[in-house]
C-alpha cells in the first residue's frame, strides 16, 4: 500500500531534493508540497486524505511547530516528522510537545529517511541519532530548556559579528564589502550564515536578534 505524503518547506529547492530522495521508493506517493503552513492548511482543507507530513521548522507566515500543533488537532490521523535543519534543544522539545511522531536531519540520505517513514508509519518515532540522545537528555531535565529559554547560545564567528555591525548601520553589501575588504559574494555567504545561526529571515530580524543576545 502506497504512503501518501506531503511536503512542506519554504526553500523549493529543499523541496526538490525531498522529493528526489523519496522518489527511489515505488511505494511513496507524494500527493502535495506547500511553502509554509497556512499553504498547507489550505492544502489539507481540500483534501486531508494523507498518512504522513513532512514539515520544515523556520517558515515564515506560520512556522512547523505552529503548523503541528493545528494539524494534530484537526487531522489526528496524518503522522507529522520534523525535517529540519536545526538541531537546537528547544526546537526538539517544541515539536515534540507540538504532537510530532519524528525529528530527522535534511542531510539524511535516502534510505534512512526511508526507513524513518516506515518506522513513523508502524507506530515508532524517527529520530537521528544525535536527535535521540537530546531527546532522552531533555526527558532526563525536562527544566533545562525552560531555563535555556532565555539564555540562547549563539556563536558567531568574529568576522561573521563585524558584517552584523556594518549590517546593523544600514549599509549595502557593496559598501559592507569594502569597508571590510571582502568580495560582494563573500558577505552575502557570511549574511546566509548569520541568518541561519540566528534562526531569522531577515536584516532586521537578525540585527534585533543580535542586539538581544549581546553580540553587537
Amino acid at each position: 500500500m502506497n504512503i501518501k505524503i506531503a511536503i512542506v518547506d519554504d526553500n523549493s529547492f529543499l523541496i526538490n531534493a525531498v522529493k528526489e530522495k523519496l522518489s527511489f521508493f515505488d511505494d511513496l506517493d507524494v500527493k502535495f508540497t506547500a511553502c509554509h503552513g497556512s499553504d498547507l492548511l489550505l492544502k489539507l482543507s481540500e483534501n486531508h486524505n494523507l498518512d504522513l507530513i513532512l514539515l520544515d521548522i523556520e517558515m515564515p507566515i506560520l512556522n512547523g511547530i505552529e503548523s503541528t500543533e493545528i494539524v494534530k488537532q484537526k487531522f489526528p490521523h496524518i503522522k507529522i516528522i520534523m525535517l529540519t535543519v536545526f538541531d537546537n534543544d528547544e526546537n526538539i522539545f517544541n515539536a515534540i510537545k507540538a504532537g510530532a511522531d519524528g525529528y530527522l536531519l535534511k542531510e539524511i540520505n535516502a534510505k534512512d529517511l526511508y526507513n524513518g517513514i516506515q518506522e513513523t508509519m508502524n507506530g515508532g518515532a524517527a529520530m537521528n541519532p544525535s536527535i535521540a540522545m537530546k531527546t532522552l537528555k531533555l526527558l532526563r531535565n525536562p527544566m533545562d530548556i525552560e531555563s535555556k529559554k532565555d539564555q540562547e547560545v549563539i556563536k558567531l564567528t568574529q568576522r561573521e559579528v563585524e558584517v552584523l555591525e556594518q549590517l546593523s548601520k544600514g549599509l549595502s553589501y557593496n559598501l559592507i564589502a569594502e569597508n571590510l575588504f571582502l568580495s560582494a559574494g563573500t558577505v552575502r555567504k557570511h549574511i546566509e550564515n548569520i541568518y541561519k545561526k540566528l534562526q531569522v529571515h531577515n536584516k532586521l530580524e537578525a540585527v534585533s536578534k543580535a542586539k538581544k543576545n549581546n553580540l553587537i
